[in-house]
Parts: C-alpha cells; sequence; structure tokens
C-alpha cells in the first residue's frame, strides 16, 4: 500500500515506562495519523525513535491493507436437530424448575 507524504502526520511524543532516562527525557515514541481514514497507530517499544517510525509504518501498511481487504459475507445456516434439542429441553427444565417454585394450595 503506496500513500502520499501529505496524507500522513508524524507526532514524536515522550515514551513512558521501562528504559530509564534516555527514554524519559527524550521524544522517541512515534504516533502516525493517516489523514484520509483516520487510521492511527503507534510504536514506543524502542528506546530508538528511528526504529519506532519504521515500526509505525509497518503497523500502518497493515492496518491499511486491513481495511482494503474484503470482508467474506456471512452463509447464513439454520440451528441443526440436536442444537434445537438441547435448547427446547433446556427451556423445558426451566419451565419445570419455575413450575416447583409456585406455592401449593392445601
Amino acid at each position: 500500500m503506496q500513500w502520499r507524504e501529505q496524507d500522513i502526520r508524524t507526532d514524536f511524543f515522550r515514551g513512558s515506562g521501562p528504559g530509564g532516562q534516555h527514554r524519559n527525557t527524550s521524544e522517541t515514541g512515534v504516533r502516525i495519523t493517516h489523514l484520509p481514514t483516520g487510521v492511527v497507530v503507534t510504536a514506543t517499544e524502542s528506546r530508538s525513535r528511528h526504529q519506532n517510525l519504521q515500526r509505525a509504518m509497518l503497523r500502518l501498511e497493515e492496518k491499511l491493507a486491513a481495511r482494503s481487504r474484503k470482508k467474506r459475507p456471512r452463509i447464513a445456516t439454520r440451528p441443526g436437530r440436536g442444537a434445537i434439542a438441547r435448547r427446547l429441553d433446556g427451556k423445558r427444565k426451566q419451565a419445570e424448575k419455575k413450575e416447583r417454585r409456585k406455592q401449593v394450595d392445601d
């Protein structure tokens, strides 16, 4: 999937979590927004901005490819005879249980 440079916005931010002083003081986290679709991806695993940028680009490509893939239509199916029997048996047992809760007239 290829896009134009003006279609994406890249933001850099400070990552959080483990990594020490380098991670806490430098803006190595990368957030890429694909403006036409609004898809946002981030990468903060590495302490390297360059590696995070590469990872974010790969994630963006994967997300856009997944969006462009056609979904297979669901084939409607009917429940089998056994499934119907199990459901009705459960309903019958529930009805019997409720029937036993009623007050007995003496």
